[in-house]
């Protein structure tokens, strides 16, 4: 016997059952988002937004944070892009956060990196020019290796240049003349092996005679060190009685000075009145000497006096 199924019924039943999972996908959905509030940014973009769509994720840090609401031309520049987004409300949105263009994966598809922010930067407020506020952006990954490329590509196209104005034909002809010399100095040195290989063992030789003749000069290089130490000692010494000579020197000058100016002092005060008592002593000795002389010729002369004088021709004689 068998089962008769209805798959109407079925069907009908997978249908209802779908859309109502589908219906509480949709509320539970719309219910999470009127939950959260959201804040409008804005963006200049310099560069092309391939791949970009609407309701595209914004990321900061590589956490959803928001959407992509809106893209166009920027107005004042065409050559830009302006895009609108709707970022939760929270977001540490400051003045130095930037936004740059990044895809997914393999698929291409584009969103927009939110990045940056330091420490204790105001929030992002609008401005007198933008009612929105502004988000600094930055250019891509691909835009930076297209420029670095692009640097790369013009730089060895003006080496290939440069390559080709040196690679002349006289240039190259100059090079080939200069290799053809090359080789046939390569062929005369093998012609002369022998020889360079004589003339390389007599310079081992007499490198190996000057290694000899370098150690046996070790020792009396050693001896002159000691040599040499006293020979500081001794000029040490010399230059010490140097200095002691020399203050000698000084002090005898001084010395020197000092009597010359007692010298001349003794000669100007003390040298008269020596002379003068030279005299005096002179006229004393003479008179000591007329003294003794008048004793020895008349003793009585110490208690009678000196004689009287006789008188000479023509005189009286003394009463």
């Amino acid at each position: 016997m068998e089962d008769k199924v209805n798959y109407a019924w079925v069907g009908g039943f997978v249908l209802v059952l779908g859309a109502a999972l589908v219906a509480g996908v949709l509320w539970l959905a719309a219910g999470i988002g009127a939950r959260k509030q959201y804040d409008t940014y804005q963006s200049i973009i310099k560069e092309s937004v391939a791949g970009l769509s609407l309701d595209a994720p914004v990321k900061y840090l590589g956490v959803d944070v928001g959407k992509v609401k809106q893209i166009g031309i920027d107005p004042a520049n065409p050559r830009q892009v302006r895009l609108l987004f709707q970022i939760e409300n929270g977001t540490p949105i400051v003045e130095d956060t930037e936004a740059v263009l990044k895809t997914q994966g393999l698929t291409g598809i584009a969103y927009v990196e939110l990045s940056g922010g330091s420490e204790g930067a105001a929030p992002l407020a609008p401005s007198d020019d933008n009612a929105i506020p502004m988000i600094r952006s930055k250019p891509s990954l691909s835009t930076r290796l297209e420029t670095v490329l692009t640097t790369v590509l013009s730089s060895l196209n003006r080496m290939s240049g440069s390559l080709n104005d040196v690679f002349d034909a006289d240039n190259r002809a100059a090079l080939k003349a200069t290799l053809a010399d090359t080789a046939t100095l390569t062929h005369a040195l093998a012609a002369q092996q022998g020889a360079i290989s004589a003339a390389i063992k007599d310079a081992s030789l007499t490198a190996h005679n000057a290694a000899q003749a370098s150690q046996r000069l070790v020792p009396a290089v050693d001896q002159l060190g000691p040599m040499i130490d006293r020979l500081t000692a001794a000029a040490s010494e010399v230059e010490s009685m140097a200095k002691t000579a020399a203050q000698a020197s000084a002090s005898a000058g001084r010395t020197a000075e000092s009597a010359s100016s007692g010298l001349q002092q003794l000669r100007s005060e003390s040298l008269p009145d020596l002379q003068r008592s030279l005299a005096e002593l002179d006229g004393l000795v003479s008179s000591l000497r007329r003294l003794t002389e008048q004793t020895e010729n008349n003793p009585n002369s110490l208690l009678l006096g000196a004689p009287p004088r006789r008188a000479g021709p023509g005189e009286k004689a003394a009463p």
